[in-house]
């Protein structure tokens, strides 16, 4: 993860979730809750979980900003508990159909954008500009939070439904 500067990390965040959300345009809405044995996910919960990050970590920096204190991962949930934490994203989701999801996803997209545009290079990029990185490694900058919680993600994922879809045309 080296990025020059924002738009960078920008441009990396819209093209690698512009190839994760395209692999859901032609799945059925009666596969999007089917598990197949080689893939940990349904396609609903793929998408549900970065709808559930992007959430969660926006909420971060909101909390902050608003004098508060984030308690990271979530209110309710430690760092050994992201298994826990998943389960909770695929509950809030479950009953969206796969077209609301992907839309769903996209309008994220946009505010997910929105909030990355309104914060300046150092907040960005310079260690502890803000309190919720503080109890993390030096390299963990709000730009790497970012990174790990939309570009990492949209590439594994993109492998894992790319797999589903394989998987699933061969049953």
């Amino acid at each position: 993860m080296n990025y020059e500067n924002k738009q960078h990390l920008l441009d990396d965040i819209n093209k690698t979730a512009k190839l994760f959300i395209d692999e859901f345009s032609e799945l059925s809405e009666l596969d999007k809750d089917k598990l197949i044995d080689g893939v940990d996910r349904t396609p609903s919960q793929m998408i549900a979980y970065q709808l559930g990050w992007m959430d969660l970590v926006k909420s971060w920096d909101d909390l902050e900003l608003a004098g508060q204190t984030p308690t990271l991962p979530a209110e309710g949930y430690k760092w050994n508990q992201l298994g826990t934490l998943y389960q909770h994203f695929y509950k809030i989701y479950e009953d969206y159909s796969l077209q609301e999801l992907i839309k769903l996803f996209n309008e994220k997209l946009v505010i997910w954008n929105n909030w990355i545009n309104s914060l300046d290079d150092s907040t960005l990029f310079i260690k502890d500009s803000r309190n919720w990185t503080k109890p993390f490694p030096p390299a963990w900058t709000v730009a790497r939070f970012i990174h790990i919680n939309s570009v990492a993600p949209f590439k594994s994922f993109r492998t894992k439904i790319r797999k589903w879809k394989k998987l699933n045309s061969n049953q």
